[in-house]
């Protein structure tokens, strides 16, 4: 059975930094699409950064995320990151890892098969 188990949340100052992490267990995730969303109450999930495996790594981030977060991975896949710096309050939301085995750019909540329980990231003064 397929686990993700979401951590490294919590309240910060603008400016601040976060390194939210992903344990995977119950599969093979090596060359498995894992990716991160986020969700604020009352709004769809959205898209904030995905990893992909096609012969290399690729990665491929939302437009308002771009320079300030990093995602990356362990080579066997058990283990999802997202380094977040330059941290604004508009990125305060509840963070999800997300895992399927499809290879494609993914990019969409549907597309995924596995979530996480999700991690809040508040940012605040």
């Amino acid at each position: 059975q397929v686990q993700l188990v979401e951590s490294g949340g919590g309240l910060v100052q603008p400016g601040g930094s976060l390194r939210l992490s992903c344990a995977a267990s119950g599969g093979t995730f090596s060359t498995s699409t894992m990716g991160w969303f986020r969700q604020c109450p009352g709004k769809e999930r959205e898209f904030v950064a995905v990893i992909r495996w096609s012969g290399v790594q690729h990665t491929y981030y939302e437009e308002s995320v771009k320079g300030r977060f990093t995602i990356s991975r362990d080579n066997a896949g058990n283990s999802l990151h997202l380094q977040m710096n330059s941290l604004k309050p508009e990125d305060t939301a509840l963070y999800y890892c997300a895992a399927d085995p499809k290879t494609g750019l993914l990019l969409h909540p549907d597309d995924y098969n596995y979530w996480g329980q999700g991690t809040q990231v508040t940012v605040s003064s």
